[in-house]
């Protein structure tokens, strides 16, 4: 059953909306109440990012026509309105554009609000990103089922990708084999060829993904490993010489198993090996020239322990990434990412390798809430703030051993750390993650969960610039009744970040936490409940100008503004309601 969240006529003039006229003395004690969605329904653009200087066209249905009704829209960067308009509405299908401010990198919350003389009917938001490189901001989704698949499937999965706002996808188990992505006949590109789990693959859905993609302004990457092949991979060229071994005699090469029924296990080669290096690299080359792939997202295994190359000499696998990276982007001259499995190698690869950002695929050593904003603060560190970053952690592993569905309070809770810490999640595709093998989909995504999942991602685009634009950790202390400087059951976890005259503050409800670790593996995280009228006191010696709030669980992620009182050191304000995640901000006079 849908829970809906309420607004009244003096909640939304505390949204500061100018354009609703009803922001009268009186209507502010009005206890009218409506419900999000009863009229307005599939909000959208028409483009997962934008360029500085393009225009953004909005598309919204309303479940039915609405005489007399007018639809005011509200265009905001953080709680800045940019500009207000007021759409006529002819029928239940409604269009328009805008056209944001040229300044490149910036976040917006489109509000849009129907009403009835002066009475709200009904609100609605969704966000906008204008941003010449997608890689700022990487919002990263995956696409792993390239069978035979009609253009109207396709569409409908990029269009729903596109409404997260997912500007990067990454093309999972696409290719023939690891050590020759291409199957190809008389030099041309094959109608199909079975990928590693013996799945068939069509190129045509291949090519459709791609420009389908392409047409909302999303990158697409080329996946595969920097050092795997196939048994017996000598027939497509590779030289054992060039191989990893697991003894210092070459006896052992060191291998990854996969499944029986699977076409190969997957043989290991030194990526530092310059003869593994110029086939490889050929290969990828010939990727790139056949399909329109726009980089290579790059995969490792991890920490493999002690290896040796053919001639004995123990292997540094970790460099060898780097001097792997750098020679393909000298030769491919693509983006790339590099995946860190539980963060190996991500020190050299923040450093010195040449990726667009950094991507971490998280298991049993960074089990816990804590350990993601960890993460992702190393990381943030390692590149001295140069770098953004994704998480690869998947929801619900255990439970995805059977049918079922996603719990929807273990994946937004995890998706509120992540978030406030300034990274983002590598969740969505066809479906959602749930194992490391993409393709798998036992559970679900329940309605509900998709909805706030809409929310959470509108949140993190039209806030980017003060959850992941160079924001730095904060040592500011935070207090209040029950109020806990680190992740605890039973407790509400506030920490702070800086931006620009900012404090940030982040608030993570885990009073009803049944556990602390984030996978929530087999679906047992219990829903928090709604908090209302919490104090919480920050101290900070800066004279504070103004306070607000803003929340992926409240007003649709409208940004509010608070009360505060300042004295002695200490700024005291009132969190309205608290699910999840709140965010509040304070600035600072200059």
């Amino acid at each position: 059953m849908k829970k809906s969240r309420l607004l009244t006529v003096a909640a939304i003039c505390l949204l500061g909306v100018s354009i609703f006229t009803g922001c009268t003395k009186e209507s502010m004690v009005l206890s009218e109440k409506i419900e999000d969605g009863k009229w307005l329904v599939d909000l959208n653009t028409d483009k997962a990012l934008y360029n500085p200087g393009d225009k953004v066209a909005f598309t919204l249905e309303l479940k039915e026509n609405k005489e007399n009704a007018k639809l005011g829209v509200v265009y905001k960067h953080l709680n800045q309105t940019i500009e207000e308009e007021e759409i006529k509405i002819k029928e239940n299908e409604i269009s328009w554009e805008w056209t944001p401010p040229k300044d490149d990198f910036k976040g917006y919350m489109v509000e849009v609000f129907l009403q009835d003389g002066e009475k709200p009917l009904d609100h609605a938001n969704i966000a906008v990103d204008v941003s010449s490189e997608w890689t700022k901001f990487p919002r990263y989704g995956y696409l792993a089922d390239f069978y035979e698949i009609d253009q109207a499937e396709q569409e409908k999965v990029v269009d729903r990708l596109n409404r997260f706002h997912i500007n990067g996808i990454q093309f999972y188990d696409w290719q023939y084999k690891h050590e020759k992505p291409l199957k190809t006949e008389n030099g041309q590109l094959s109608e199909s060829w079975p990928d590693i789990a013996n799945r068939e693959v069509y190129r045509n859905t291949i090519e459709g993904y791609i420009d389908l993609a392409h047409e909302k302004n999303m990158k697409v990457m080329n996946y595969n490993l920097l050092f795997g092949a196939y048994e017996n991979a000598e027939k497509e060229g590779v030289k054992k010489e060039w191989g990893l071994f697991k003894d210092p005699f070459h006896e052992e090469q060191d291998m990854h198993p996969l499944p029986d029924n699977w076409a190969s296990d997957i043989y290991l080669y030194d990526p530092s090996n310059p003869g593994w290096q110029e086939f490889l690299l050929e290969k990828e080359m010939e990727v790139f020239e056949k399909l329109e792939f726009d980089g290579w997202h790059v995969d490792q295994l991890g920490d493999r322990g002690t290896l040796w190359n053919y001639d004995g000499e123990k292997a540094d696998l970790v460099s060898s990434y780097i001097t792997f990276l750098e020679k393909a982007k000298s030769e491919l001259d693509v983006p790339l990412v590099m995946n860190a499995v539980s963060q190996f190698g991500q020190i050299q690869i923040a450093a010195k390798a040449p990726v667009e950002f950094l991507y971490s695929e998280l298991w049993d050593s960074h089990s816990t809430y804590q350990h993601l904003k960890d993460v992702i603060d190393q990381n943030s560190s390692l590149s001295k703030g140069k770098l953004n970053t994704v998480l690869a952690a998947y929801m619900n592993y255990d439970l995805s051993n059977s049918k079922g569905e996603f719990n929807p309070p273990g994946v937004l809770m995890t998706n509120a750390v992540i978030f406030a810490s300034g990274g983002s999640h590598l969740e969505l595709g066809e479906n959602m993650l749930s194992k490391e093998y993409f393709p798998h989909k036992n559970l679900k995504i329940p309605e509900n969960l998709d909805r706030a999942l809409v929310r959470y991602y509108d949140f993190l685009t039209a806030y980017q610039n003060i959850l992941r634009d160079q924001v730095k950790d904060s040592d500011i202390e935070i207090g209040g009744q029950n109020i806990s400087p680190e992740p605890k059951q039973g407790s509400i976890w506030g920490f702070a970040k800086e931006k620009e005259g900012k404090t940030v503050v982040h608030f993570i409800n885990f009073t009803d936490a049944v556990s602390m670790a984030w996978r929530d593996t087999d679906g047992t995280q219990h829903e928090p409940g709604e908090q209302e009228n919490i104090e919480v006191e920050i101290y900070s010696d800066r004279e504070v100008e103004h306070a607000w709030l803003a929340s992926p669980d409240y007003y649709n992620g409208s940004a509010i503004d608070l009360d505060f009182k300042q004295k002695n050191g200490k700024v005291t304000v009132t969190l309205p309601s608290l699910k999840y995640w709140d965010m509040v901000v304070l600035e600072y006079k200059k």
